[in-house]
């Protein structure tokens, strides 16, 4: 007689692959989306920077630079909040970014983004260790 099909114990095995095909692979996955989305952070910085020097190279300060504005506002994909303060007397300045947004929120490696007017880039692990390396893409 011939059967069709598969059966109960067929159905479990493959169901078990898939299952723990899922356990490693969707951690990974959300690792490699929260690496990637630093970009986000990394970028609008470097954009903002830009905007600052160029604002120096003109007016020979960092203030009143419409370009970049003091204060917050959210990266360019909605993943960070960016704050740039400008330290007196306008010869400096320094631009930090933390995550707001799921995945990044449990971004623990590359909790907070800074860089300063210095071109000095860093960044802190949720346990405040120097992560600057690994979130900036050096290594």
């Amino acid at each position: 007689m011939k059967r069709n099909g598969f059966s109960l114990l067929e159905l479990m095995i493959a169901i078990g692959i898939i299952g723990l095909l899922a356990v490693i692979a969707i951690p990974a996955y959300m690792n490699y989306t929260r690496t990637t989305n630093r970009t986000d952070a990394i970028r609008t910085m470097t954009i903002d920077a830009q905007a600052l020097e160029r604002c120096y190279s003109q007016a020979f300060t960092y203030s009143g630079c419409t370009a970049a504005p003091v204060g917050t506002a959210n990266s360019a994909q909605g993943y960070y909040s960016v704050t740039i303060v400008i330290a007196s007397p306008a010869a400096s300045y320094t631009i930090t970014a933390v995550p707001i947004a799921p995945p990044q929120l449990a971004d623990d490696s590359c909790a907070t983004f800074t860089l300063n007017s210095a071109g000095t880039q860093g960044a802190t692990s949720s346990d405040n260790s120097n992560t600057t390396a690994t979130c900036w893409g050096s290594t």
